[in-house]
C-alpha cells in the first residue's frame, strides 16, 4: 500500500510538472517554518506560528464543545420532555446546517453583538503587558482575539452537537439493570450518574471522542474564510505572495497528517489501556 501510495503521489509530481509545466521548488519552505530573529534568535514563522493558532482553537474548542455537550446530554437524557426537546432541537440544528453557514451567521453575530457587550476592545486596551503576553500564549495575537473569539464560539456550538450525542450514546449504553439496582440503593439520580453510569461509559467514549476531537482539528481550516490567522489561512496567504501554490499546500497537509496521526495513535493507545482494565 505504501508503494503504491508513493508512486502516485510521484505520478502526480511528474504529470504537474509535464502538463502544466511547473517547476518544483522546495527551498524556501524552512524560511516559511522559521526565521532568524536578532533580538530572539530562531523564531516560528508563519506556517508554525498558523499551526499554533490552529491548536489553540482546536484545544479550546474542545473544551467548550465538551461543556456544550455535557450539558446538552443531561438534557437528552432527562426526565422531562421539555428539556429533551430542547436538547434535541439544538442538536438537530447545529447537525443539519451547513458548518460554514454557521461560521458567518454566527461570525457576524458574536463580532457585532457579544463581543461590544462583553468590551473586549476596552479591556485589551487598558490590559497591563503582563496580562497581553498570557492573552498571546493562550488564544495568539491580542489584536486578533476578537476574530479568535468569535471562531471558537462558533465552532465549540457546532462540535458541541457531536459531542452531545457521543456522550448521550455513552450514557445510555449502560444497561438499565445497572441504574436499577443503584436507584435501589438509595442513590439519587445524580448519584447513579456519577458513581454509577459514568465510570463505565468514559471507556466507550473515547474513542468517537477521540476522533471527534482529530475532526476537529480539520473543521477549524474553515475559520481562516474569516480572517481568523490559522494554518490554512498562512498557507492561503504564502502560495498567493510565492505562487508555488502546490509545495505550500503539500506542507500544510503534511502538517495537519502529523498532528492528526499523531493524536490517533495517542487516542489508540488510551482506548487500549481503558480496554485493559
Amino acid at each position: 500500500m505504501l508503494a503504491v501510495l508513493a508512486g502516485f503521489a510521484g505520478f502526480v509530481a511528474w504529470r504537474v510538472q509535464a502538463v502544466l509545466n511547473y517547476q518544483w521548488s522546495w527551498g524556501f519552505i524552512p524560511n516559511y517554518l522559521v526565521r532568524w530573529d536578532d533580538r530572539r534568535g530562531w523564531v516560528a514563522n508563519l506556517l508554525l506560528q498558523g499551526l499554533a493558532t490552529t491548536l489553540r482553537l482546536t484545544l479550546w474548542g474542545m473544551a467548550l464543545a465538551s461543556l456544550f455537550g455535557a450539558v446538552v446530554a443531561l438534557a437528552r437524557t432527562a426526565r422531562m420532555k421539555l428539556l429533551r426537546l430542547l436538547g434535541g432541537a439544538y442538536v438537530e440544528l447545529m447537525r443539519n446546517t451547513p458548518p460554514l453557514v454557521l461560521v458567518f451567521v454566527g461570525y457576524f453575530f458574536v463580532s457585532s453583538q457579544v463581543m461590544p457587550l462583553l468590551g473586549i476592545d476596552a479591556l485589551l486596551d487598558h490590559a497591563p503587558p503582563a496580562a497581553l503576553r498570557v492573552i498571546g500564549v493562550a488564544f495568539g495575537e491580542p489584536r486578533l482575539l476578537k476574530n479568535f473569539l468569535a471562531a471558537l464560539v462558533v465552532l465549540a456550538l457546532f462540535e458541541g452537537a457531536y459531542v452531545a450525542e457521543i456522550l448521550r450514546g455513552g450514557i445510555q449504553s449502560v444497561e438499565l439493570g445497572q441504574w436499577d439496582a443503584a436507584s435501589a440503593l438509595g442513590m439519587t439520580r445524580w448519584q447513579v450518574l456519577r458513581l454509577v453510569v459514568l465510570p463505565q461509559a468514559v471507556a466507550r467514549m473515547v474513542p468517537p471522542l477521540g476522533g471527534q476531537f482529530i475532526s476537529l482539528i480539520k473543521d477549524s481550516s474553515i475559520v481562516s474564510l474569516i480572517s481568523v490567522q490559522d494554518l490554512t489561512f498562512m498557507a492561503s496567504d504564502i502560495a498567493v505572495s510565492t505562487t508555488r501554490v502546490f509545495e505550500t499546500w503539500i506542507t500544510a497537509s503534511a502538517m495537519y497528517f502529523a498532528v492528526c496521526f499523531s493524536l490517533s495513535l495517542l487516542f489508540r493507545r488510551w482506548e487500549r489501556r481503558l480496554a485493559a482494565r
